[in-house]
């Protein structure tokens, strides 16, 4: 009795699907890229070249994150081309909230069975996150883990590089009671508090991705999907130096951007000993989906602050004498700021206070 043969393709890996999706996949990467990039894809490294005799102490700043439960929601809408957006937003703000401009992303993708269409649609979106951005989709894994994922299911990863000069790096040491914190908008959700999310809406709701609700305007998986808001095109320009900018930049003393742990506990990643910030609820529109949620599971209003970003996805701390003039700029760059509150003094360790 002879014996049998396998291949790769018996084990559940099909090549022919991972090239295909590849070929699908480069020209949206290369729709991102710039002078910069010195490489096309496929070679086994992405190479990157930038000006470093433009910045007198550079320093490179990392980021790396995925968008959890989202995910699901994708899968079962069978909607794929904004949840990369979601991936580049992610770690594309949190480098930002450093003073940083993203220099170059990639990305890691898992699933079961490689689906070419699929695969085209979450690059598609990594791409237009990354044009958002201004930074160049450089490079990034496909891998194929048959048996580990449901039918059409996937899991990503996200990982960022960008740049600021040492002498402009936002940290928060300057904080200091009486500073003026500025919100800017959410586009709703954006890619945290997704488990409790689900749990509400179509659990404890009955809903589905297909149900519209008035409240909303739109169908629930239209809710959940909003990609996330990057904030890079109108913050970045009035953290530059004057040189790169007809208007002289204000000092921003602090960034916080608002993800898993909400306002409450952020914010105080930034603040120095001595400093509480003080929240006044109301100052700002929360988009309809917090109350929804809030009042399907009963949800304690400190629960709902610390585990969503109720309508804020960046926070903004600047001097009481620069906050007008912040907000006018912020307004003009097309993206609507609120005034949300102000930075106190405190005994303890520096916290938020909801006013």
């Amino acid at each position: 009795m002879s014996q049998p043969s396998f291949t790769y393709r018996d084990a559940g890996v099909s090549r022919d699907a991972g090239a295909e999706a590849v070929e699908r996949i480069k020209a949206h990467c290369r729709s991102t890229f710039s002078p910069h990039v010195l490489t096309d894809l496929g070679l086994f490294g992405a190479l990157f070249q930038f000006d470093a005799a433009a910045f007198r102490e550079l320093v490179l700043v990392s980021s790396t994150d995925g968008v959890g439960t989202k995910l699901k929601v994708a899968c079962k809408a069978g909607k794929h081309d904004t949840i990369g957006i979601d991936l580049v937003a992610m770690c594309v703000n949190d480098v930002l909230a450093q003073g940083a401009k993203p220099l170059f992303f990639l990305d890691y993708l898992v699933t079961g069975k490689v689906s070419p269409a699929q695969v085209e649609e979450i690059i598609k979106g990594m791409a237009e996150g990354c044009r958002q951005a201004g930074c160049a989709l450089i490079g990034g894994e496909i891998a194929e883990h048959p048996g580990d994922f449901p039918d059409g299911e996937y899991d990503l990863a996200g990982f960022v590089v960008g740049v600021v000069e040492k002498s402009r790096i936002i940290n928060g040491a300057t904080i200091q009671p009486g500073d003026v914190i500025l919100g800017l908008p959410s586009s709703g959700l954006h890619s945290n508090g997704y488990s409790l999310a689900r749990k509400l809406l179509f659990e404890v709701g009955g809903y589905d991705v297909d149900t519209h609700l008035d409240e909303l305007g739109c169908t629930v998986g239209e809710e959940l999907l909003k990609p996330t808001q990057i904030y890079v095109p109108s913050l970045l320009p009035l953290l530059e130096p004057p040189n790169h900018q007809a208007t002289e930049p204000l000092a921003v003393k602090g960034l916080a951007h608002i993800t898993g742990g909400g306002l409450l506990d952020n914010i105080p990643r930034l603040l120095p000993p001595g400093t509480k910030a003080v929240i006044e609820r109301g100052t700002w529109p929360e988009p309809p989906i917090f109350g929804l949620l809030q009042r399907l599971g009963n949800v304690p209003t400190e629960e709902m602050f610390r585990t969503f970003n109720m309508g804020v996805g960046m926070v903004v701390v600047v001097d009481a004498g620069d906050s007008v003039d912040m907000k006018k700029r912020l307004d003009a760059s097309g993206c609507p700021c609120s005034r949300i509150g102000k930075v106190a003094g405190s005994e303890s360790a520096p916290f938020v206070e909801l006013a």
